[in-house]
């Protein structure tokens, strides 16, 4: 599901703070910069009302942000859902006993690890995140909750490049964005 509508002038305003970098970081790359969503305080405040609205009485206990920008939303939902947050890095970030999936990239392999114990069996997890291209690393992060008994209610992503198919491997799982680009 999107909430992204052509006349909804709070998605216009969050679309339109959303720069596109070409060729970063390398040749060929159309470059999603939030950075300048964050900028400005309003269209930055929109994006999480805008999550908050949808989350708020779905029973959820734990939003889970995907290293490092699903840690700039992640967070203030949370907070706001009254949910925990907890933060899915990549390796040898974590002190503490882990629990690790690894998943494969265009360009080779990463992995997500999140603390033994942060989640509970039977917890409802929102897995959050600024961006869905191929959908690898959200795959990763719903296979990481799910192992350790969580239910995936969604994921949320601020942004959507529908080109790349990304929804297409999430076997089904809803996903929420509040932008598409192409």
């Amino acid at each position: 599901m999107s909430a992204y509508r052509d006349k909804d002038p709070l998605i216009h305003g969050i679309q339109s703070k959303i720069r596109v970098v070409p060729n970063f970081p390398k040749p060929g790359i159309m470059f999603q910069d939030i950075t300048t969503l964050l900028l400005d305080p309003k269209a930055f405040k929109d994006t999480i009302d805008l999550f908050v609205e949808r989350y708020k009485g779905k029973n959820i206990s734990v939003v889970a942000g995907i290293e490092a920008r699903g840690f700039i939303f992640g967070p203030p939902i949370a907070l706001e859902i009254g949910a925990k947050f907890v933060p899915l890095r990549k390796p040898k970030k974590l002190p503490g006993k882990v629990i690790s999936e690894e998943y494969i990239l265009e360009y080779g392999k990463d992995c997500l690890e999140m603390h033994v114990g942060a989640v509970e069996p039977g917890e409802r997890a929102l897995v959050v995140d600024d961006l869905i291209a191929t959908g690898g690393t959200l795959c990763a992060a719903m296979q990481l909750l799910e192992r350790v008994g969580a239910e995936v209610v969604e994921c949320a992503c601020v942004i959507e490049l529908p080109d790349l198919k990304g929804r297409e491997r999430l076997n089904g799982k809803p996903l929420y964005v509040l932008v598409e680009s192409r």
